[in-house]
């Protein structure tokens, strides 16, 4: 009797394990998820966007005239004297080479201008001859007229005649010096560079000198080279005085007015450097970005408010622009929301159970998001929802 209750018993006993083992393998297990809180702190919105620091007045040195530079003796970083410092030194310009046809036709012309001396010359002379026979016909008229033996006129004709001869003497010896003049340049076109004076030293025809004190910060011309009138030959300015040009898409640029706060990061140094907008260009540019799209771009200038002596001209920083900023601003972690339809939603957990609630959100940056409406401080969110995650589902914060 008491043998048949035990088997009964004990059968009951099985099957009370087997169906605790469905009930226990089909149970609801909660999802290990991360989770967030929502606090009050303060929260800014920035942009990012790559730029270079430049010296706020660069003062470029050019050539006044067109000649023969000499080479520069500076190097970039040197520092410079205004109205002191040497800066180039410019020649004139050595003749151009005569080809063998030109220089026929320039022998022809400086020989042409030496057959037109002995033509003036000569002239000179024949004119010189008539002055002493003119000079002696006055001479034999005042003599005569001093007996009445010629008119008055005729003594007057024979000064006139003088005059005239003196007259043409003077032109004549004027003609010889143009001549020779002529002469002097037809012989000064065949000169050929390697006739030149080797020695620029004492023809050296302009210095040009630092405008201003600073230091060098490009050397365009190096070497010793013909220039043109305008060539630049380098750059000075003070590189402990700069300022960071930023260009931003127009629809960002935008939302962004002079005077607003700004940070140097990514620069090289340990620090950020705070700047703030001086400008924005009142016109903007086409730029095509890497994947080849055309964008509208925007100019701006930022101050540095702290500078590193490190940090020189054209150099590459990133530059974090503020949009907006607030001090005590309740926020939630942006990994946490996503959308349903055209509203923002994120899941709640409440006695240990993923809540889907609708929110109301405003400013937002890269990690956390203003929260408008739905949320208090303190409630616990789930960063990163997965798929499976739905309302209601059983959840438990992941174990770090």
């Amino acid at each position: 009797m008491w043998s048949k209750w035990l088997k009964r018993a004990g059968f009951l006993l099985i099957v009370a394990a087997i169906i605790a083992g469905f009930v226990y393998a089909l149970r609801e297990k909660p999802q290990p998820v991360d989770t967030g809180v929502v606090e009050r702190g303060p929260l800014r919105v920035t942009i990012s966007q790559e730029g270079i620091t430049r010296v706020r007045d660069v003062y470029a040195v050019s050539a006044p005239i067109a000649g023969h530079l000499a080479r520069t003796v500076l190097d970039e970083g040197d520092r410079v004297k205004a109205d002191v410092t040497l800066v180039a030194a410019i020649h004139p310009l050595d003749p151009p080479l005569i080809d063998r046809r030109s220089e026929a036709e320039l022998a022809a012309a400086r020989d042409a201008a030496r057959a037109a001396v002995s033509m003036a010359e000569t002239d000179y002379r024949r004119i010189k001859s008539d002055l002493d026979f003119a000079r002696d016909n006055l001479e034999r008229a005042v003599q005569l007229a001093k007996t009445r033996y010629i008119a008055e006129s005729q003594l007057q004709k024979a000064r006139t005649d003088v005059e005239v001869a003196e007259a043409q003497l003077a032109s004549a010896a004027a003609a010889i010096e143009l001549r020779k003049a002529e002469l002097a340049s037809a012989e000064a076109r065949l000169i050929q560079p390697a006739s030149a004076p080797a020695d620029r030293g004492g023809s050296c025809c302009v210095y040009v000198t630092a405008p201003v004190d600073g230091v060098v910060l490009t050397v365009f011309a190096k070497s010793e080279q013909p220039v043109a009138t305008g060539t630049k030959i380098a750059e000075i300015g003070d590189p402990s005085d700069l300022e960071v040009a930023v260009d931003l898409l127009s629809s960002d640029a935008v939302r962004i007015s002079p005077g607003a706060k700004a940070e140097i990061v990514d620069w090289g140094g340990d620090r950020a450097l705070p700047a703030v907008v001086r400008r924005i260009d009142p016109a903007g540019f086409t730029k095509v970005s890497a994947l080849g799209i055309e964008e509208q771009r925007v100019n701006l200038v930022l101050d540095l408010q702290e500078s590193d002596p490190r940090l020189g001209h054209n150099f590459r920083v990133y530059a974090r622009l503020t949009l907006w900023e607030g001090e005590d601003v309740l926020q939630v972690p942006l990994s946490a929301l996503f959308r349903d339809g055209r509203k923002w939603n994120l899941f709640v957990i409440r006695d240990g159970r993923a809540r889907q609630t609708e929110v109301g959100i405003g400013h937002m940056n890269d990690e956390h998001a203003e929260v408008l409406s739905g949320l208090e401080p303190g409630d616990v969110v789930i960063l990163h929802p997965s798929d499976t995650l739905s309302d209601g589902s059983l959840v438990e914060p992941r174990q770090e």
